[in-house]
């Protein structure tokens, strides 16, 4: 079972995976930094000097803060933006790869000499 374990672990798709959570995680906070620091007071500032991250409704004695979700969904816009034109231009690139036209191998030297008999036989007849 531990055998079993280790392969599973070690394939490459497993460390891919691993990888891209880690490198999500930072991007994340890449994101989250824009977001707060940059995009929403720009809008807050378009709106009036409206700052989102304050915006909150009180129900009795707890508050429902509408503005931090708010500042969550731009949040998930712009990074499934990002992931969108990520995809996008890999897809793009994959494709130019696989239309690119494959040369033919020369042919080897047996088979250049098979099609010269092959040509012989078919004269003669």
């Amino acid at each position: 079972m531990w055998r079993e374990f280790k392969e599973f672990a070690m394939k490459g798709n497993v460390l891919d995976l691993a990888v891209a959570v880690i490198i999500g995680g930072a991007f994340g906070k890449i994101v989250t930094s824009l977001v707060n620091d940059i995009i929403m007071p720009l809008v807050g500032l378009l709106m009036g000097g409206l700052d989102f991250s304050g915006l909150q409704l009180q129900a009795g004695s707890e508050a429902v803060k509408y503005g931090a979700f708010i500042q969550s969904v731009v949040d998930f816009l712009i990074i499934a933006f990002s992931i969108f034109l990520v995809v996008k231009a890999a897809n793009r690139r994959k494709q130019k790869e696989g239309a690119a036209p494959e040369e033919a191998p020369l042919p080897s030297d047996e088979v250049i000499l098979l099609s010269e008999i092959r040509d012989l036989l078919k004269s003669r007849q």
